[in-house]
């Protein structure tokens, strides 16, 4: 007999079914494996730097809102350009660009409202479209006092779309504003800020103070000038003309002439190429040379002396006296020193005040005359 050893074996069977039952496994893990090594390397983007899209859902709420605000008022601003014909007589006449800002389209006429530090000291203007058209500008009128100044272009209507208008009365301190303009020549950028105070005042190039301007520190830089200030609901609440900057570039501290004075403006500019202002038919002493006769003993307290009155004007049909020069002496005129009561200190004063009321209108003029006051009643009639 043969040994049992020697006889075949179920174990042998056992054996290489266990063999294939380790491939098996191998495969298996290589699979899973395969799988886990697919989903890191497509989660990571791959060796070649791809990268899937993660969803990003609905917009933010206030996202939404400014987009609708750009959307709706950018195609109403534009890009001025100011340029100036000079001719030295040698050769052909050479155009100067004196400087760039933006502007607003007023009304479907294709009026433009900018400001009038944009447009000054030139005499060609371009103003780009925000289609990119570009048309020549005639200029209408002018208001240096208040830094605003109207063209007037000629295109297709369809091209023009009007910027609505609101209200600068009722505005309040924190309410979102926008603004529109062409920084450093960037046309129709978009920034985004605060209502961050009211009832500023600051100097136009006159010298003459704007009153009741808003602050804001939505970015407003070079070339922001003469462009819109937004509410919330895409309206006009101002004309953006100023910053504070040491460095020239916006430092949270921009200003606009509130709309309010705009709308009493342009209709004027359109209508009679300036603003028609009431006064007195005088001119009045600096405030710098009051200051000197004040440190001089000449004069005392606060008001505006009367330097001249012109003839056939309201001053003069009130009896209102100029300074004059005798042969011996200076005779001092009358010092203004209140309008209806209101103190007028300083030339800005009187300025602010007179602007309150329109041709007609009587006013009460309280004088300081040879040591006593003095009421006078003064029909103001236009400048």
């Amino acid at each position: 007999m043969l040994p049992v050893a020697s006889r075949p074996r179920h174990p042998v069977s056992v054996s290489r079914t266990g063999s294939s039952a380790n491939v098996v496994l191998i495969v298996l893990v290589l699979l899973l494996s395969g799988i886990v090594i697919f989903q890191i390397v497509s989660s990571s983007g791959g060796s070649d730097g791809e990268r899937t899209v993660t969803p990003r859902g609905e917009l933010a709420d206030v996202e939404k809102s400014q987009i609708a605000i750009h959307r709706s008022a950018a195609a109403s601003v534009v890009h001025v350009t100011s340029l100036a014909e000079r001719n030295n007589g040698l050769f052909d006449p050479v155009v100067v660009r004196q400087g760039t800002g933006s502007g607003i389209i007023w009304d479907a006429a294709g009026h433009i409202v900018t400001n009038y530090h944009v447009i000054e000291r030139a005499n060609l203007w371009k103003v780009i479209l925000h289609d990119r058209t570009v048309v020549d500008a005639k200029l209408i009128g002018t208001a240096p006092h208040s830094d605003i100044a109207v063209l007037k272009i000629k295109a297709k209507k369809s091209r023009l779309k009007p910027i609505a208008v609101g209200t600068s009365a009722d505005l309040q301190v924190g309410q979102n504003a926008y603004a529109i303009g062409s920084p450093y020549g960037l046309d129709n950028t978009f920034s985004t800020g605060v209502i961050s105070a009211l009832g500023r005042t600051i100097k136009a190039r006159t010298d003459r103070r704007i009153r009741d301007v808003i602050q804001t520190d939505a970015a407003i830089n070079p070339g922001n000038s003469g462009g819109p200030l937004l509410d919330s609901a895409g309206r006009l609440i101002g004309v953006n003309t100023a910053i504070i900057s040491p460095s020239g570039s916006s430092a949270g501290i921009g200003f606009a002439v509130p709309v309010d004075e705009v709308r009493r403006i342009v209709p004027q500019l359109i209508k009679f190429g300036k603003v028609i202002r009431p006064g007195l038919g005088i001119t009045v002493l600096s405030n710098s040379a009051m200051d000197e006769l004040r440190e001089a003993g000449i004069l005392r307290g606060n008001g505006v002396l009367v330097k001249e009155v012109f003839s056939g004007g309201a001053a003069e049909a009130a009896g209102i006296l100029p300074t004059r020069q005798s042969d011996r002496e200076i005779l001092w005129g009358d010092l203004i020193i209140a309008i209806d009561g209101k103190p007028v200190k300083e030339n800005g004063d009187l300025y602010d005040l007179l602007d309150r009321y329109k041709a007609g209108d009587t006013v009460t003029v309280t004088l300081f005359r040879k040591g006593q006051r003095k009421d006078v009643r003064v029909t103001l009639k236009d400048l």
